[in-house]
């Protein structure tokens, strides 16, 4: 990592790519190995072929060695009953569950809850002509909307905040956030099998095929640590790039043509979910020219493959947009990537909160220069620390 992770990017992948090839050698906190997949067609053979790379943590050869609070275990996981680590037949009993619930949320409902929080947000600011776009407004929308869409009460949202953001970050208190957050999920579990009502947990709990507990608990967790944090960056780093790229002035003038090409431009050039981990090797075998051993951890670079010269049509657009293109990694890939319908949400609450910010707040423009913005200290994920902004103050709509 160090500092230029998070200042040159592009830079540290094109050096990875030029030592190395599409699949790097890397060492995580505490000399742990792990090869790191940055090439986009080593990508998709790593995320297709779940029989030679399956996500199957119990694989690792570097448990013995782990130490108990070894920071990385909460996002690298272990065997447990849950949709994001089961594999097989097992791994699909979870998924239909997941994807049934998810399925039964309505988008015209999701969207108009979404609005209602971002304006509940944005009368918070809007008469003070400034405001820091990650914490008044990009977090707390994210987690509203899938609090509500989830079935959680709004007295959990603050604790869902700081426990799904530490787990995240992977420093030392990402272990006591991790179980913070799995107790919350616990609660509402027991709560919604008394007392179901319209919203995602309550579909898991009473899907046909019966689940215990810690399962329906740990696929909560699945499904609000892969929706909170991600989302809340996918709004942040459209803003940034909104702000920052003469390709998007006309948005803020008021069109709202660019605010899907930014947003699919983020997911290739600026994606939330930087570095997944990951899959384990199920045999020796070779990869990008590397020789990988039985149980070695593959870290999927989601960003590098994306950036990958490969990945790049020389024949795109004038102004080297995408546009339609989405055949980015940003949702991973494969037989385990992020279901559809939670992509689908993902994107109606972003694109939701972007829309709404820009109608909000006339003339919104960055209050520090671009190239002070920082990025938050994490290798997994990656949003901006802070996003301040200013603007024309407006009336609150809430009066």
């Amino acid at each position: 990592m160090g500092p230029r992770f998070h200042t040159d990017l592009e830079g540290v992948y094109r050096d990875m790519r030029r030592e190395h090839g599409a699949v790097v050698p890397v060492v995580l906190p505490g000399d742990v190995p792990a090869w790191l997949v940055i090439g986009y067609t080593e990508m998709y053979q790593v995320t297709t072929d779940s029989t030679l790379f399956p996500r199957d943590v119990g694989l690792w050869n570097q448990w013995e060695t782990l130490p108990e609070d070894w920071p990385l275990r909460p996002m690298v996981g272990q065997r447990m009953p849950s949709v994001y680590f089961t594999v097989g037949e097992e791994h699909r009993r979870h998924l239909t569950m997941v994807q049934d619930a998810l399925e039964r949320v309505g988008h015209v409902e999701l969207r108009r809850s979404t609005e209602a929080i971002a304006d509940r947000l944005i009368d918070r600011f809007c008469g003070a002509g400034e405001a820091e776009v990650i914490s008044a407004y990009a977090k707390p929308l994210a987690v509203l909307a899938l609090a509500r869409m989830l079935g959680f009460p709004e007295a959990d949202d603050a604790a869902l905040i700081d426990s799904l953001g530490a787990m995240a970050d992977g420093g030392a208190d990402a272990i006591g956030g991790f179980d913070h957050a799995v107790a919350l999920m616990g609660k509402l579990v027991g709560h919604k099998k008394t007392t179901p009502g319209a919203d995602v947990v309550s579909y898991m709990v009473t899907h046909p095929e019966p689940f215990t507990d810690q399962e329906y608990t740990l696929d909560l967790m699945a499904i609000t640590a892969a929706g909170y944090l991600p989302t809340a960056d996918w709004i942040g780093n459209s803003v940034r790039l909104m702000l920052t790229d003469d390709r998007f002035a006309a948005s803020l003038t008021g069109g709202r043509h660019s605010v899907p090409e930014a947003m699919n431009e983020v997911l290739w050039e600026d994606t939330p979910t930087q570095i997944l981990a990951g899959r384990w090797a199920a045999r020796d075998t070779r990869l990008g020219g590397q020789s990988i051993k039985a149980g070695d951890m593959l870290l999927l670079g989601l960003a590098g493959a994306n950036a990958d010269p490969a990945a790049h049509n020389p024949g795109g657009s004038a102004d080297g947009l995408r546009n339609s293109n989405f055949a980015h990694f940003a949702f991973s890939h494969g037989e385990f990537q992020c279901p559809f319908p939670a992509q689908e949400i993902a994107e109606i609450i972003a694109r939701t909160g972007i829309e709404v910010l820009l109608d909000r707040l006339p003339g919104l423009d960055l209050a520090v220069p671009a190239e002070t913005l920082a990025r938050r200290p994490s290798p997994f994920l990656r949003g901006m620390t802070v996003l301040p902004v200013q603007f024309a103050p407006t009336p609150a709509y809430g009066g």
